[in-house]
């Protein structure tokens, strides 16, 4: 076990972090953008039961608790013998991207499921995160703690592991991860969103899981929606637009009369 760490291993510890203040950040900036929200800002604040003080406190525990158990990891699996500079080859880190994004979404589909359909699980951990009713960006990691030690810290180490990546592409990944899952919880169908077009996980998709009637649907995330149709928890849907603005994003098979 070592006492210190790499630059790389700062860096893939402390990026995602700023990353996740940066790219919220946008959002706030940009306002509410009412001709492309997926719930009114009325809705927003008369159904989401937390205030965002107690949502920022919660991402600023949930963070501390990533990054601690980052640096324990990169202190645990690290050598203390110097190591040569390795060449870097972009087939390779496609590669590994592309496994941790296939691990990362197996772990949390499974997780985020259990945690659903185990009642314990979900009054006394999950449920956490579902206050948040109608999803805004800096609350994408509003999360009891125990379901970020598991469902994200565990997970992205697990993914890590088993791609083989360096600190430096695991930097890369999870700072592109924390850009997904932000934008996945924007509530903002903007045009021209890229994250929309590559990805059926988007946050129109995750929007539906945020309501009642969606709660036992949806479980993937961050990347792909596979695990949901192999299994027969996805829920499609379509977007239809709002008479004042905006958009809503509504179940195929579902009424508001049923």
């Amino acid at each position: 076990m070592r006492f210190s760490l790499s630059n790389d291993e700062l860096l893939a510890t402390f990026t995602p972090v700023l990353v996740y203040w940066i790219y919220s950040g946008i959002f706030m900036i940009l306002g509410d953008l009412n001709n492309y929200r997926l719930h009114t800002k009325a809705e927003e604040e008369s159904k989401n039961i937390v205030s965002k003080t107690t949502v920022l406190k919660g991402v600023l525990l949930q963070q501390s608790i990533h990054i601690t158990l980052s640096l324990l990891f990169y202190t645990i699996t690290g050598s203390d013998k110097p190591t040569s500079p390795q060449q870097f080859s972009m087939v390779v880190f496609i590669l590994q991207f592309f496994v941790a994004m296939v691990v990362l979404d197996t772990c949390q589909y499974f997780t985020h499921r259990l945690m659903h359909m185990n009642q314990f699980l979900y009054k006394h951990v999950h449920s956490q995160h579902h206050t948040l009713i109608v999803p805004y960006a800096f609350g994408a990691l509003y999360n009891h703690p125990l379901e970020g030690l598991f469902s994200d810290a565990v997970a992205g180490a697990i993914a890590v592991a088993i791609s083989g990546m360096s600190p430096r592409a695991a930097t890369v990944f999870f700072s592109f991860t924390t850009i997904k899952t932000v934008d996945d919880h924007c509530g903002l169908w903007l045009p021209g969103n890229l994250l929309h077009l590559c990805f059926a996980n988007n946050c129109a998709f995750h929007d539906i899981h945020h309501q009642l009637y969606g709660l036992k649907r949806n479980f993937s995330n961050p990347y792909f929606v596979t695990w949901d149709k192999l299994l027969g928890t996805y829920m499609p849907y379509k977007l239809e637009k709002r008479e004042k603005g905006g958009y809503e994003a509504r179940p195929i098979a579902y009424t508001k009369t049923e």
